[in-house]
């Protein structure tokens, strides 16, 4: 019966008369509530603990109503954006879900999914439904002080439907995710996702951490720093909580992913102790046609 009425339920996308509820005012949801400023969206509600946040983005117009708690003002919300950390997001569903419009449209922003999908459907009221996504977009400092609407533009948007989900909630944020700016959608499983996740997201910013923490560096390395370097540790500046949480939660496929980077990097030190400049350069030739079709 679930099933027959999410199938034939159509979710509006007309931005002006839905409400959104945005859960956690930081780079990501501050970003959000601009871009559904800009959307004309009918009412935008923030929660955020931190009152100090919250105030700001009242006093930055981009928020409605502003709330410390969940309260009765949720059940307003047309579509939830859950920009909390992940391992905080099915607690804080689970807490809430008689606060939740009966026909509500929640959605995340994780960066890593492992269980917590199927975890936060099972937790639903019939008629609620969860569709997890990741938009992949950022910027090296946190904050909603760094928020912008512009973050969306030209990003890629991954949405990462499981069985409780319907066709016309996931073609729901496909056409959201267009209208904040986003150039493509791309459907995977929360199994594709972590992994993938790990290598092109969790690895970089290990090896940008592992160079600057690298016993090489001095006080006259910044003297010697040009383009390559300025590039390659750009994330090392990093917000350790938000990390670790993300490291630790994706532990095994990011463990995996410096196994694989490590053994590259065993054929470099192999091919220049022995001075083969063939292997260096056809490794080099291999990164460069893969570096070019990816841009």
């Amino acid at each position: 019966m679930e099933a027959d009425f999410q199938s034939s339920k159509v979710r509006s996308t007309d931005w002006k008369k839905l409400s959104f509820a945005i859960v956690g005012l930081g780079l990501i949801g501050g970003s959000y509530a601009k871009a559904l400023r800009l959307l004309g969206a009918k009412q935008i509600l923030g929660m955020e603990h931190n009152e100090a946040t919250l105030a700001q983005a009242q006093a930055m117009g981009i928020i409605d109503v502003g709330m410390t708690a969940v309260d009765e003002r949720l059940a307003q919300a047309d579509v939830v954006i859950c920009a909390i950390y992940p391992e905080a997001i099915a607690s804080f569903i689970k807490s809430n879900v008689e606060h939740f419009k009966a026909d509500v449209l929640i959605t995340d922003v994780a960066g890593i999914k492992n269980n917590m999908i199927a975890e936060v459907q099972a937790a639903l009221s019939p008629g609620m439904e969860f569709i997890s996504g990741h938009p992949m977009a950022g910027r090296q400092s946190s904050g909603l002080g760094m928020a912008e609407a512009a973050i969306f533009h030209n990003a890629n948007y991954i949405i990462v439907p499981e069985k409780g989900n319907s066709e016309a909630a996931i073609c729901w944020l496909e056409t959201f995710a267009k209208a904040l700016g986003c150039k493509n959608t791309v459907r995977v499983t929360p199994e594709e996702h972590d992994r993938t996740i790990a290598f092109t997201s969790n690895l970089p910013h290990v090896t940008a951490v592992a160079l600057m923490d690298s016993a090489s560096y001095n006080e006259k390395t910044k003297y010697f720093v040009a383009g390559s370097f300025r590039d390659g540790t750009r994330v090392a500046d990093i917000n350790p909580e938000l990390w670790c949480a993300l490291f630790l939660a994706n532990k095994d496929k990011v463990a995996d992913e410096i196994e694989k980077y490590m053994e590259q990097l065993e054929l470099w030190r192999k091919a220049l102790r022995a001075g083969d400049g063939e292997t260096m350069k056809e490794l080099m030739r291999t990164s460069a046609a893969r570096r070019k079709e990816l841009y």
